[in-house]
């Protein structure tokens, strides 16, 4: 359940303990101290000792254990309850996979509880560790850098998506015929993912960005504004998807619409010139006594030359008009 736990002071680790009752209490004596915990898919059992240890509100405990929940920022008392959702670019099915990352954020304190194999922060708590001037800030520090990771592997996630959308378009208008409407509606379904992950938290992030919340000192305001501001670039890119994405679509249907229509030209010209042989076989095929060269010499080669001359004379036309 734990994967990390350490205690950090002035912005470097000092301490690093299983015993949570010993290094809880190292962070309450000092106000320039902290815990950062990080946990993976613990259950409720487990998440409650850590709440009784951390005094951490009952419903925030229960939004972390249960997970699926939409990004956002709650406050109790004089901490946080933090929601981000994760994403992950699979690139031999070119799906886009979903995790969760809750936090808890108070004055001693930094619990991440993560859910998804594709959220993983121990690069982000080894890079942090290398700037401990950041880190000094507290646990706001550590809000900001999983903040930050975050929406940095949303800028990933979007210029993969970026690729397959254009690799979508070039297809739709080749010349070679192709049936794109499940990649089309695959892209889709992937674009609205994203969304949900990331025009919720553009709030959230805001409100650290310009207000005063508490755990998060006036100092560290201008990190989450950075981190708003890649994730405002990141949910352009998405609506610009989208709308790209809408125009495929309605280019593919009018492409397949076009199509269609020249399949029905090109059969009924077809028709019309196996008619005239049809026509003149099946007047011939009746087996009357008394019709015109039915017994001459020549009628069955001047029958097969006449059809051969007006089907070639059809097809010219037919040709000339754009027809075949």
């Amino acid at each position: 359940m734990i994967v990390d736990c350490a205690l950090y002071r002035y912005g470097q680790r000092v301490e690093e303990t299983r015993n949570l009752v010993k290094i809880a209490a190292a962070a309450r004596k000092d106000d320039d101290s902290f815990v950062w915990m990080g946990l993976f898919e613990p259950s409720e059992t487990d998440l409650e000792g850590v709440a009784r240890l951390f005094g951490l509100h009952r419903l925030a405990v229960q939004d972390a254990v249960r997970a699926h929940q939409r990004p956002k920022i709650d406050i109790y008392d004089d901490s946080l309850f933090v929601v981000l959702r994760t994403l992950s670019y699979v690139d031999t099915t070119s799906d886009v996979e979903t995790g969760e990352i809750s936090m808890f954020v108070g004055r001693d304190m930094a619990i991440t509880v993560r859910h998804g194999e594709g959220s993983e922060l121990a690069s982000v708590r080894h890079r942090m560790e290398q700037h401990p001037d950041v880190l000094r800030h507290g646990p706001a520090a550590v809000l900001y850098a999983v903040s930050d990771a975050v929406v940095d592997t949303y800028t990933s996630v979007a210029n993969e998506l970026q690729t397959d959308v254009d690799e979508l378009e070039r297809s739709v208008f080749s010349p070679r015929r192709s049936d794109d409407f499940e990649r089309v509606y695959k892209l889709k379904r992937e674009l609205q993912e994203f969304r949900r992950a990331v025009v919720p938290l553009v709030e959230p992030l805001t409100e650290l960005a310009e207000d005063d919340v508490v755990t998060v000192p006036p100092e560290a305001r201008p990190f989450f504004r950075d981190v708003l501001d890649h994730l405002l670039r990141v949910q352009e890119q998405v609506e610009s998807l989208e709308g790209l994405l809408a125009g495929i679509l309605q280019a593919h249907v009018a492409q397949v619409g076009l199509r269609q229509n020249e399949d029905m030209r090109k059969i009924s010209a077809w028709v019309a010139i196996l008619a005239v042989p049809t026509m003149i076989a099946g007047i011939y095929g009746m087996n009357f006594d008394h019709m015109p060269e039915l017994h001459w010499k020549y009628g069955y080669g001047l029958a097969i030359g006449a059809m051969g001359v007006i089907c070639f004379g059809l097809y010219r036309a037919f040709k000339r008009s754009g027809w075949l």
